[in-house]
């Protein structure tokens, strides 16, 4: 158990950290949200999610969308109904949680969270808590401090209640053998593939069967609204760079950091942990008398099974990995020595120090280029907290041109080429859902006003206005009947490449050959796909395999038809024994999720939840 803490102690005051106040960053209107005042999108026991609420959940989760695949994606391609429906039921299930923490009366005191914000790096500064940090933090968020306070009582207990619930649960360790057994189940196939286009020759179609395609299918011909805009960006990180740091700046900073710019000293040390006072003072005797048995007595006698194993060997570490009275003993022995008995919270130690890695602090002038960089952005995001309000008013004020707002604070007006209202990675800072929704708005559209300066991402402001504008408009037949007439072309193409490549199957099935051609053999798994798709290796791994070879066709669309030999079927290998655990541990988080859901349900059961389609669906 020692050795588990002493390996892990930091991790667990980072997880620990994390947990505590950075809830600030995730679903801050949910406690709040009532007092936006515009429609709702569903109600949980008489409690609204609001559309502004819900149109900031679904742009949070479309950039962490953008994060997780790259800036060049397109993660709106996701906002689909049921993305947003998807999106909705979490919310709903967060508001369920909710009730039952306030039920429950299991709030966090207002002394409580207000110590978490203060001890939140996020909120740190020379390692002290910064009221300029923070107060930047809520004024970017259009937060007043003690509806941030409330929101926070809310949401950690929420999220604390959870995590209990997930925690408890477990997979029936030969149902999670199973598990473990199918998905490290591996094929050994070929693949042969009848493409559509070899197909294309063989398809004719009629103007009739086209002109009906076009009838029925209008909406899929029409040109959508489209605007350019003109707009401009305040941004904290620009902001930054325009300042100027001082030599005086820089090295405050590093005074006040300096034991942060560094390695720290680390040290090894092998130990023999006792319950009993006496009996460590008895072996810390022996030790002494004959240092050599060191390992040999700490594999007989202490009670440290993850590091009695090793003779008490803990490996390298530093003082802040360690409990607080272990750490002060190690780093006040010399090499060699042994000290004891050491008493901490898991018992009586007798220690021995076996290394010393001194410790390295970078200089001055290392440092300089990155506190430079770094003072230069708080700079920054205390200019940017500074105007941001200012240039809301001012684009609010004079809402018939930006070029004011421009002039007053410095920035570019820049201006846009035409879009539509469906987000794209090339809009930049326009792709928020928020700003696109205002820009598409009858009064930014009609009227011509400015919008609102949006934060479309943190520290990033940008408001806009319509340039010109043109409406959605139906092209005619003739303008596309050459591309309708592409489409059904491929799609009948790739019909018939389904319908030969069903036949190759059959003869295949009969022991016959087909006239394929296929690809080099490749090993396949559920974890290892090897590019096959989703619903192939699907139909694959199911296949039945007790007589080879077994051949698993599927259809790709309008690409044509695939089909794959199954050469060889192999067992799951028998992992080892961390492997294993780490397997373990995967499907019980798996079973957690399962539990918590099941919860949630039954919470649901109880509660009148209300879901407004049309205000769901509102773009």
């Amino acid at each position: 158990m020692f050795d588990f803490v002493a390996k892990h102690k930091r991790i667990l005051q980072i997880v620990t950290a994390l947990t505590v106040v950075p809830f600030a960053f995730f679903g801050l209107e949910s406690y709040t949200g009532v007092m936006g005042g515009a429609g709702e999108v569903a109600s949980v026991d008489g409690s609204p999610i609001t559309q502004r609420e819900f149109t900031e959940e679904l742009r949070r989760q479309l950039e962490r969308l953008r994060e997780m695949f790259g800036r060049g994606s397109d993660p709106s391609e996701l906002d689909t109904p049921e993305m947003r429906l998807a999106i909705l039921e979490s919310m709903i299930s967060r508001r369920l949680v909710q009730a039952e923490v306030v039920n429950g009366r299991m709030l966090l005191s207002k002394p409580e969270v207000v110590a978490g914000i203060m001890a939140a790096p996020d909120f740190q500064e020379s390692g002290k808590f910064s009221s300029e940090r923070y107060a930047a933090f809520i004024r970017s968020r259009g937060l007043p401090d003690e509806a941030y306070v409330a929101q926070l009582r809310l949401e950690i207990p929420a999220s604390r209640l959870a995590a209990a619930v997930s925690g408890t649960a477990f997979q029936a360790r030969t149902v999670a053998a199973r598990l473990i057994a199918l998905e490290g189940q591996k094929r050994e196939l070929s693949e042969a593939f009848l493409p559509a286009d070899q197909f294309l020759a063989r398809v004719t179609l009629d103007d009739a069967k086209v002109k009906a395609y076009y009838d029925a299918n209008a909406a899929e011909f029409k040109l959508l609204e489209r605007i350019r805009a003109e707009y401009l960006v305040l941004s904290a990180e620009e902001l930054g760079k325009s300042e100027s740091v001082t030599d005086a700046e820089l090295r405050a900073a590093y005074e006040a950091r300096a034991s942060q710019f560094g390695d720290a000293e680390r040290r090894r040390a092998s130990h023999i942990l006792l319950k009993s006072k006496e009996e460590a003072q008895k072996l810390a005797a022996e030790a002494r008398q004959s240092p050599g048995r060191f390992a040999a007595l700490a594999k007989s006698h202490s009670q440290d099974p993850g590091s009695a194993e090793k003779g008490g060997d803990l490996g390298m570490f530093s003082r802040a990995d360690m409990v607080k009275e272990f750490a002060e003993a190690v780093f006040r022995m010399k090499e060699d020595e042994i000290a004891g008995p050491i008493e901490s919270e898991y018992g009586f130690h007798v220690i021995r120090l076996t290394a010393i890695q001194a410790g390295k602090v970078r200089s001055f002038d290392e440092m300089k280029k990155e506190l430079g960089e770094e003072i230069a952005k708080q700079k920054g995001a205390k200019k940017f907290a500074e105007l941001a309000g200012g240039l809301n008013n001012m684009v609010y004020e004079q809402s018939d041109s930006l070029k004011p707002a421009a002039e007053r604070y410095k920035l570019k007006l820049s201006a846009s080429d035409w879009f539509t209202k469906q987000s794209s990675p090339e809009l930049g800072v326009l792709a928020h859902p928020k700003l696109l929704a205002a820009l598409f708005s009858p009064d930014a559209i009609q009227q011509r006003r400015n919008t609102d300066a949006v934060e479309v991402a943190p520290g990033i402001l940008v408001a806009a206005r319509v340039a010109e504008h043109r409406p959605a408009t139906q092209r005619p037949f003739e303008e596309v009947k050459a591309e309708v007439q592409r489409k059904l072309v491929r799609r009948e193409a790739a019909a018939l490449a389904q319908k030969e490549g069903s036949a190759k199957l059959e003869t295949l099935a009969k022991g016959a050959e087909a006239g394929l051609r296929w690809s080099a053999v490749k090993t396949v798994s559920r974890r290892d796909a090897q590019g096959v798709a989703p619903a192939a290796l699907r139909r694959i791994m199911m296949a039945k395999v007790e007589k080879l070879p077994v051949y698993v066709g599927v259809g790709r669309g309008d690409d044509g038809y695939a089909i794959y030999r199954i050469s060889k079927a192999i067992a799951a290998e028998a992992g080892a024994e961390g492997k294993n655990d780490e397997e373990l541990r995967r499907i019980d988080g798996q079973a957690g999720v399962e539990q918590l859901e099941a919860y949630v349900t039954g919470l649901r059961a109880r509660a009148k939840v209300e879901i407004n389609r049309a205000n769901l669906e509102k773009k």
